[in-house]
């Protein structure tokens, strides 16, 4: 194992954990990827993240093909098929966070309530169609969902959010998960004000040029 994949791998894990302990996945739900010259790691099926040891981490090429002691992730072909259609995208986070997921449910889209909604390349995070878990079917509504954007729910499932390292995904993933609960709070009040497309795309640029959330643009 080359030491830099090796630090690669204690990092998906330390994500992993990391998404564990504030509550953003529980047990082995969720799945984390992270690209790397010969295609990308990936989390394993079925191992709780506790657990996990940097062997376990699965390597899969960019042509679908598995290596390691472990079988991949049930989820890995909308991996495959991000890393493969979107070269920009270094990692990837998949949760089931509570309240991405209760929206998801709803297949409800998060529209520009926020102007932080811009963070993810859009005035809008979108909510895919539903699929069976694990099926290419999934994974085309998946993309669909994705164009444009840095995250989505994924219809009565939960939430995918990619990045250009897994520092920035997990970090996007968090602010994701932070926006569904207030868009879900607002809702139980009213009808959330939102915010126009033109308002979107000027704070879109102002966040280009601050510090490190410049690094969140398509």
């Amino acid at each position: 194992m080359k030491a830099t994949n090796l630090k690669l791998r204690r990092q998906i894990i330390a994500t992993c954990l990391e998404l564990d302990r504030r509550g953003l996945n529980q047990g082995t739900s969720g799945n984390v990827s992270a690209r790397i010259a010969t295609g990308f790691l990936l989390t394993p099926t079925a191992l709780a993240y506790d657990r996990m040891k940097p062997a376990d981490i699965v390597h899969l090429t960019l042509e679908g093909r598995p290596s390691g002691r472990r079988p991949p992730s049930s989820e890995w072909r909308f991996h495959l098929d991000i890393m493969r259609a979107r070269p920009e995208v270094g990692a990837i986070v998949h949760t089931h966070s509570m309240f991405a997921t209760t929206l998801a449910c709803l297949r409800r889209d998060i529209p520009a309530f926020h102007y932080l909604v811009a963070l993810f390349g859009g005035n809008n995070l979108r909510c895919s169609d539903y699929a069976t878990y694990g099926t290419q079917e999934l994974s085309g509504h998946i993309l669909r969902a994705l164009a444009g954007r840095h995250a989505a729910l994924i219809g009565n499932h939960g939430l995918i959010v990619t990045g250009p390292t897994l520092e920035r995904a997990l970090a996007l993933t968090i602010e994701a998960e932070t926006l569904a609960a207030m868009y879900w709070r607002a809702l139980q009040v009213g009808d959330p004000v939102i915010l126009s497309d033109k308002e979107i795309a000027r704070v879109r640029d102002k966040i280009a040029t601050y510090g490190s959330y410049g690094t969140t643009r398509a």
